[in-house]
């Protein structure tokens, strides 16, 4: 009896040797990068870091027998800022994997160093559809939603109701290149033409002269192809030029529910937008919305619920794998279906594109609004199938190999 009970113990105390042994440094590690400071704070920002450690609770606060820490910084919107903190994190900080990274530009160099160190990323803030396209990964993964599905949601509402002419105002980067070319694709595509287009600096505080173009082209829609406090100040200023009692409509691009609370209902009701993700849509994002609020003050957009379930299918892909190590991991992550609070029935595709649904939404009025935080109203599911770029045309080399 003796000898067994101490094989037994022998036993469990390899296994948990085995368990601990592959998971490196004795602990799982994931950096939170993002604006917290500029104009994308509200979007993504320290609630981001409070969707991430929401996560790690909520799993347990342990993989494979050792703790799960989460770190964050602000790259304030800068590539070079946002690579240095990565290849500190990376190599001398046991950063197991990044994730957040509002603003494409970061997000692309900061993929690119992943893949390099090969260490998964996983991207939630940024939109440019080349991380799943040209620039993919084998350990990249783009979660929340992306330029595409964007142009398919509020481009494609637009176009429906009469609005084939567009101009736009986009932000001077790579999310809004890539923002305007997939939504000006898609209204060409059906039937619409694009009559002009003005950029504007990253964080610009004066839209009065790109407004005053877009005013005098004559475009029934000028599509904002910018997020965070651009879109809302160009909103603003919009309305200061009498834009849309001119008869003209304003597409907000990239707006979500942190843009429409900043701008208030008076400001925002009748806009047409698209996201990953609403806190009242149904018993179960309400629940999650409370408690987020509970910890931040605020209910949570796309991007925030899109990180807490980035983290938390990371967690589950390490401990299905057995291990940390970055290439069992990624393969985890393609093979396990998405099925949490943000997603439900998702997919990863080959390119990493998280296929999933999204939403079509519009402002409510003020008087139509029952209660804080209750801004939209659902008009449409858009399945995921529609709502992403099919990967076989996605010109990643992943697909292919």
């Amino acid at each position: 009896m003796h000898k067994k009970l101490m094989a037994t113990l022998a036993m469990v105390l390899a296994s948990s040797t085995a368990a601990l042994a592959d998971a490196s440094d004795g602990k799982v590690k994931i950096g939170i990068l993002n604006d917290q400071s500029g104009v994308y704070a509200d979007f993504g920002g320290k609630s981001s870091y409070e969707a991430a450690l929401m996560a790690v609770e909520d799993f347990g606060g342990k993989v494979l027998g050792v703790p799960v820490e989460v770190v964050t910084a602000d790259h304030q919107n800068k590539p070079d800022i946002a690579s240095n903190i990565a290849r500190q994190w990376y190599d001398t900080e046991q950063v197991d994997s990044i994730m957040e990274l509002t603003t494409s530009s970061v997000a692309l160099a900061v993929q690119a160093i992943s893949k390099e160190k090969k260490k998964v990323n996983i991207v939630t803030g940024a939109a440019t559809t080349e991380l799943t396209g040209k620039q993919c990964s084998p350990y990249g993964f783009h979660w929340a939603y992306d330029t595409y599905s964007l142009a398919v949601g509020t481009g494609g509402a637009l176009v429906k109701q009469g609005g084939d002419s567009w101009f736009f105002l986009t932000a001077d980067y790579a999310f809004g290149y890539s923002l305007e070319e997939n939504t000006a694709n898609f209204v060409k595509e059906n039937g619409g033409s694009v009559v002009g287009a003005v950029r504007h600096p990253l964080a610009t505080t004066d839209f009065s002269s790109f407004l005053l173009q877009a005013q005098s082209s004559g475009a029934k829609v000028i599509g904002l192809a910018n997020a965070g406090l651009d879109t809302s100040n160009a909103i603003k200023q919009a309305a200061e030029f009498g834009i849309v009692q001119g008869g003209q409509r304003l597409a907000a691009l990239l707006f979500t529910l942190a843009e429409v609370h900043g701008l208030g209902l008076e400001a925002a009701q009748g806009l047409t937008l698209t996201e990953g993700f609403y806190w009242n849509r149904d018993e179960e994002s309400a629940k999650f919305g409370k408690r987020f609020m509970e910890r931040t003050g605020k209910m949570p957009n796309m991007v925030h619920a899109g990180t807490y379930s980035a983290v938390l299918q990371y967690l589950k892909a390490i401990e299905k794998a057995g291990s940390d190590d970055a290439e069992a991991v990624a393969k985890e992550l393609h093979a396990l279906p998405v099925d949490d609070v943000f997603a439900q029935n998702g997919t990863v595709a080959p390119n990493g594109r998280m296929i999933h649904d999204m939403y079509l939404l519009e402002v409510k009025k003020p008087d139509e609004s029952k209660e804080p935080w209750d801004y939209f109203k659902v008009l449409a599911t858009i399945p995921g199938k529609d709502a992403f770029i099919d990967p076989a045309k996605s010109g990643c080399d992943l697909v292919k190999s």
